[in-house]
């Protein structure tokens, strides 16, 4: 009996104390960690302990079983099926862990370059399913399972699959041609040759999904995207001239006129968020109508949606100055000759 206990109690401790040295390396050692990557300025240390939360009691759990299971388990070939399971969770948390530290530089890489490549779903699922690859690949060859003959099958069914997936092929190279190329970044405001605008949400390895204002969502794939004619309010850059056309009557003196107008517009632009303070508004008149004196005025905002606002508070303060200044908004004239 004492003999049964004793086989019992040594790998029960082994296994007992290395979940107390995970908890305290969870606890103890994470905490301390953290508070010695906030003092750092690379932000790398972050993503890689981050990427290790919860991980490390896994690991000495692992580690536990590893040495406590041999003293209790006397069956060679049920020993060696245990460890290579217990070697299999290994592996496949480690590659776990490493696509998370992968997925995490790609982003910060992204964040630094973003004006070149812009941070999306894309990259970082290609990321994940690279390392996930590599880890499955390492997984078999670990349990004895020749990887050359899966890599050559690779190679020869690659024609068949990519027969059988080439929409979703075209789609996922659509989606890199149109992030290597910087024609759109999540942000920008579009509009497709389709009718459809609003602002790029995300680009995955399938669609393109774009948001209304009315805040519904557009999903595109992204092989029709790359061959519709976009055109993108944010490129070469986010500032747009905003067009107002105002029309005042032939009586009207036109130097006072352009002189109130721009007086309005500059007002407009200094007080109105969204408004570019330092831009110089101009008029243009460009119209003798049938019943106004039309003319242009050009002001600017900072994107595409401050427009609204500008053209907005625009015409309520340009129409109650015309009101003091007693210039007038013609009406629709239609002059009519009867012949009796």
């Amino acid at each position: 009996m004492k003999l049964l206990i004793m086989k019992y109690i040594l790998p029960i401790g082994i296994f007992l104390g290395s979940i107390i040295l995970g908890v305290i390396c969870q606890v103890i050692l994470f905490n301390w960690l953290k508070r010695l990557t906030k003092k750092t300025k690379w932000r790398g240390d972050e993503i890689i302990i981050q990427s290790l939360q919860g991980w490390v009691l896994f690991w000495f759990v692992i580690i536990g079983l590893y040495f406590a299971l041999p003293q209790i388990i006397i069956d060679t070939q049920a020993l060696l099926i245990i460890n290579k399971i217990l070697l299999v969770a290994t592996i496949l948390s480690v590659t776990i862990v490493l696509s998370r530290i992968a997925v995490g530089f790609v982003d910060l890489w992204t964040e630094k370059i973003k004006e070149a490549i812009p941070k999306t779903t894309i990259l970082v699922n290609i990321t994940r399913v690279f390392v996930l690859i590599i880890g499955i690949l390492i997984i078999l060859h670990s349990l004895g399972i020749s990887i050359a003959p899966i890599l050559a099958g690779l190679g020869i069914g690659g024609l068949a699959v990519a027969l059988a997936l080439q929409d979703t092929l075209s789609n996922l190279f659509a989606g890199l041609q149109i992030i290597v190329s910087r024609q759109l970044k999540p942000g920008d405001y579009v509009k497709l040759s389709t009718g459809e605008d609003g602002y790029v949400v995300d680009i995955t390895w399938r669609n393109t999904t774009i948001r209304e204002f009315s805040n519904n969502l557009i999903i595109i794939p992204n092989a029709k995207l790359a061959q519709t004619i976009v055109k993108n309010y944010y490129l070469p850059e986010k500032g747009l001239v905003v067009l107002v056309e105002v029309g005042v009557s032939y009586e009207s003196d036109l130097e006072k006129v352009e002189e109130i107008v721009l007086d309005v517009a500059k007002e407009v632009l200094k007080e109105v968020p969204g408004g570019v303070k330092d831009f110089e508004p101009f008029v243009r008149y460009n119209k003798f109508g049938e019943f106004s004196i039309n003319l242009s005025v050009f002001l600017r905002a900072e994107e595409f949606a401050n427009q609204f606002l500008i053209k907005h508070e625009f015409i309520k303060r340009l129409h109650r100055r015309f009101k003091q200044e007693n210039i007038k908004f013609p009406y629709p004239v239609r002059t009519v000759y009867l012949e009796v």
